[in-house]
């Protein structure tokens, strides 16, 4: 009797998925594509270096763990990971602000906390509409704002702009990583059936070293931040995850997948 393979049923069964984002955060994405029936493939597109800024740092830090800020913020996922690397020591007595889900879900990874998380937008300017509320109004505070070489320093100017003392430190910069030229030629021929995009800095790598990505591949942005970004890049985008964690971007699949089916 001859055996017949299982029928694949779930949504995003036979999708080839390229996640251009490696560590911890991308073997959960990993993980919750392929119970969702996908392949996946991993490859890190960007990772961080330490800047000539790490004394600087460390002294924050150092500050950080002894009591001398209010309030201690995180811009993104990359600056927990580069904190955690110091193991900093935050004290119970500071509120942690985290931009983001996805930040925040780092920050617990880390073993940290996160007391603020922006509730409708994970945006810098969702995070400075909030802060007031969250932090009882209390003006000054005395406010470390942990951030990338090349961000622009939004909330630390947001908060100087309402009255707070913000010390503003460098974490890390982000430097490009080349792809394996095997992965770069299939997703020129079109080989992969959906390309994440996950930040600007991953679609300004994706624009430099894949070029023009064809249209029978979908690009999914997290986020409408991302997304503008990405475009900013030259790197088109057919469908946005409404928030940047792996939940939001993992149900755009699904649904984009049902709908098509």
């Amino acid at each position: 009797m001859a055996i017949t393979a299982p029928i694949e049923t779930r949504p995003l069964g036979g999708q080839r998925i390229l996640i251009p984002r490696g560590g911890p955060w991308g073997d959960q994405v990993a993980s919750a594509l392929r119970a969702q029936g996908a392949s996946t493939v991993i490859a890190p597109m960007t990772n961080y270096v330490v800047t000539e800024n790490s004394e600087e740092l460390q002294a924050a830090l150092n500050q950080l763990a002894a009591g001398a800020f209010d309030v201690v913020t995180f811009s993104s996922a990359t600056t927990v990971d580069v904190v955690a690397a110091y193991r900093a020591i935050i004290p119970s007595a500071t509120k942690v602000a985290a931009v983001g889900e996805t930040t925040a879900a780092a920050l617990a990874a880390a073993g940290y906390r996160a007391d603020l998380v922006p509730v409708e937008e994970n945006t810098v300017q969702a995070m400075l509409e909030q802060w007031a509320e969250a932090t009882g109004g209390v003006i000054p505070l005395k406010v470390l704002t942990i951030r990338s070489e090349q961000s622009i320093p939004i909330l630390t100017d947001g908060l100087r702009r309402i009255g707070h003392d913000v010390q503003s430190v460098v974490a890390y910069r982000t430097v490009g990583i080349e792809v394996d030229p095997e992965i770069v030629e299939d997703v020129k021929d079109g080989e992969f059936d959906i390309l994440l995009v996950t930040s600007g800095t991953v679609a300004e790598q994706i624009a430099y070293q894949f070029g023009p990505i064809p249209d029978i591949t979908l690009t999914a942005a997290m986020g409408p931040r991302t997304a503008r970004d990405a475009r900013t890049h030259g790197v088109r985008i057919d469908v946005i995850a409404e928030e940047q964690d792996i939940d939001a971007l993992v149900d755009l699949l699904i649904e984009y997948a049902l709908a098509s089916a």
